[in-house]
């Protein structure tokens, strides 16, 4: 009981100081991650020392985890895995193998010993997967082109920390029957692989039907749960590690027809556990042996991140991806990795590894972990300022990539950057209404896609004069800009109004603060995709309210001309007067059926006299499956009309007298 209370107690700890920290650090803009890893500075032995149960929150730390590759997996699908394969199997194995060949090297240049050396690159080539998929689940850039490589990489990472740990103790000379044991290693990961195709095509759908046939919310959670946490614990029993069972559980339900609904329900639950993982990292984090090994500290950590972002850069480069994927994966893969403390440990229980190494490895792997965030929020800037340097055009596009060798021929035309849903639905618009279009793409798989049904599409950057002049640029009428990136748009609107000087330039932006840099950049049109959204809301509000549409579209033109001034400056005067006629608040429009012996049936509309009686009109009527707007006022009323009338509450319950067989109200003819 009294270890119970420390543990509620230490949760409320961390839940108290992670509120305020990364509400402070919300204001600062900086990523809720590095909040977490701060609380878990302040709060572990190394800070203030106010958390006792550090092994209780290890393990809520590694639920964290497990339900983190568990939501990766659904997003992933198993027909993704498939698709990626190449990636996972031969991308992931480069990555492993140079890193650790590398390091090996390094190390021994430095004097170590050969067990050291390949330890050491043991250690440096894992990455965070917790990390990684988090930041990008927060950007929504997993299935970008170097998201789905890092996802690759990091799921060959996940499967080769077994084999390592398998192979530590050879690294100290002690015998050991390693072939027998990699033997049964092939053979768990063929049984596993087999239980995961057969339970995403039989167990799991049947199971989750019938679940949902109950239509028990609590029940569905708790099937969920258990499901994850059987194959994470299942993987971990056979000597696999808890990330994959996980990653498997949602590869499984990636496949049934309740998906969505299991990644709504798991999602609260894991941002909750994800805290005490980075909690948990930060409270190993030595700030005093920091201080004292400064420069030590500040060199290695260089070192380790220039060497995986090149190495992880470098074989997304020989997998053909284009200079811009290669970058922005090489950093996003550039930290050591949680699972690295597995092989730390070990390595210092076998004498592998000495404390003060265990020390300055742990330092490392918390500060690379730290700067993760920062360094993928600033990737497109760091990639858009390395395209500038004189590089070839294979290694700008890709090594499997078709250059555009033939110039587009075409005039006042128009170019839409960005195959993304923004640039399919211009596509699609421009072909309805007869427009040339040439569509511009840096996703090598979302090219080949759509060349397959017949789209003029093209790959290439936006960062690039010459892919932009070959698409025809600098004779188009309108250029459309659409990717998510600022710095994309950025660079593709000035390049476009150097090009084209009198091109029409329609830019679309996510956030509002980045409308005027765009702006000045040379656009004509800035789409704030956030206040447009805004203003569809606002333009339907104002419907509803049976305000004018004449009104309701000059309000928005005045609107969006003031650069969503009002939107923008709330609390401001903003100079735009808009009368929203709200001076009838109790006016309705009420649908009443006529029944089979009303006196009005067979008469014509100005016949009832609806209007100098009760004074209400109709506006429409519903007659089987025709709808009537409007009517004229020689339109005979039929039985089982559904008439649709307007006026006060008061004045629509006595006019609906007169719909009816017998009268029921007690209303007189004349009504105000």
């Amino acid at each position: 009981m009294h270890s119970e209370f420390h543990l509620l107690q230490d949760i409320v700890i961390i839940f108290a100081l992670a509120s305020f920290v990364v509400w402070f650090f919300h204001k600062l803009k900086i990523p809720s991650i590095i909040g977490f890893l701060i609380t878990g500075v302040l709060a572990g032995p190394h800070g203030l020392g106010l958390i006792d149960s550090t092994g209780e929150i290890e393990i809520l730390a590694e639920i964290g985890v497990v339900l983190l590759l568990f939501t990766i997996g659904i997003e992933f699908s198993l027909k993704n895995l498939i698709k990626s394969r190449k990636l996972v199997f031969i991308g992931g194995s480069l990555q492993v193998f140079l890193a650790i060949g590398l390091t090996f090297l390094i190390a021994r240049l430095a004097g170590r010993s050969p067990a050291e050396s390949v330890f050491f690159g043991f250690l440096v080539a894992l990455s965070s997967t917790a990390v990684v998929m988090k930041v990008l689940q927060e950007r929504a850039e997993v299935n970008k082109a170097y998201g789905r490589f890092s996802l690759g990489v990091l799921i060959f990472q996940d499967l080769i920390i077994v084999p390592m740990i398998l192979l530590i103790p050879l690294l100290t000379g002690v015998s050991s029957s390693i072939g027998k044991d990699i033997g049964i290693l092939v053979l768990k990961v063929v049984v596993v692989l087999g239980f995961t195709y057969a339970g995403s095509k039989f167990l799991v759908p049947w199971m989750l039907h019938q679940v949902a046939r109950t239509k028990s919310q609590e029940l569905f959670l708790l099937t969920i749960l258990m499901f994850v946490l059987a194959v994470a614990l299942f993987t971990s029993s056979i000597g696999l590690s808890l990330a994959l069972g996980a990653f498997l559980a949602g590869l499984i339900i990636s496949e049934s027809d309740y998906s969505h609904h299991a990644f709504g329900n798991v999602i609260p639950l894991r941002d909750i556990f994800m805290s005490f993982f980075f909690v948990s990292i930060g409270m190993l984090f030595d700030i005093g042996f920091v201080l004292e090994n400064a420069m030590l500290v500040l060199l290695v950590v260089f070192v380790v991140l220039f060497l995986k972002t090149f190495i992880s850069g470098l074989i997304a480069f020989i997998m053909g991806f284009p200079f811009r994927t290669t970058v922005l994966a090489g950093i996003a893969l550039s930290q050591v990795g949680e699972f690295s403390f597995i092989l730390a440990k070990l390595g210092s229980e076998n004498s592998i590894i000495d404390q003060k190494f265990y020390q300055l490895f742990i330092t490392i792997s918390v500060l690379t972990m730290a700067l993760t965030p920062f360094m993928i929020m600033f990737g497109p800037r760091i990639s858009a300022l390395l395209e500038r340097l004189p590089l070839g055009e294979k290694v700008r596009l890709g090594l499997k990539t078709p250059v555009l060798n033939e110039e587009v021929k075409m005039n006042n035309h128009m170019v839409i950057i960005g195959m993304g849903l923004h640039g399919h639905n211009v596509a699609k618009a421009a072909k309805s209404a007869g427009i040339q279009y040439v569509i511009l793409e840096n996703d090598p798989d979302i090219v080949r896609k759509e060349k397959e049904k017949g789209e003029s599409i093209y790959f290439g950057s936006a960062s690039h004069e010459e892919v932009l002049k070959q698409c025809g640029v600098e004779s188009a009428e309108v250029v459309v800009i659409t990717p998510s990136n600022s710095t994309t748009v950025y660079r593709a609107t000035e390049l476009v109004r150097e090009m084209n000087p009198k091109a029409h330039i329609i830019a679309r932006i996510v956030h509002l603060e980045d409308m005027d840099d765009v702006y000045k950049y040379g656009a004509n049109e800035v789409i704030p995709e956030e206040f447009e959204t805004s203003v569809e809301i606002f333009s339907r509000v104002l419907a509803k309210y049976l305000i004018p549409r004449d009104e309701i579209n000059k309000f928005i033109a005045e609107l969006r001309s003031d650069s969503y001034q009002m939107f923008r400056s709330i609390e401001k005067e903003v100079g735009i007067e808009v009368n929203l006629n709200l001076h009838f608040p109790d006016l309705e429009i009420s649908a009443i059926k006529i029944d089979e012996g009303s006196e009005i049936v067979g008469k014509n509309i100005s016949g009832i006299n609806l209007k100098s009686k009760f004074s209400v009109s109709i506006i429409a009527i519903r007659r089987g499956d025709e709808n009537i707007i409007n009517p004229a006022a020689k339109t005979i009323l039929q039985p089982e009309d559904i008439v649709y009338i307007i006026g006060t509450s008061h004045q629509i319950s006595c006019a609906s007298s007169v719909f009816r067989s017998v009268d029921t109200t007690n209303c007189s003819d004349a009504v105000d």
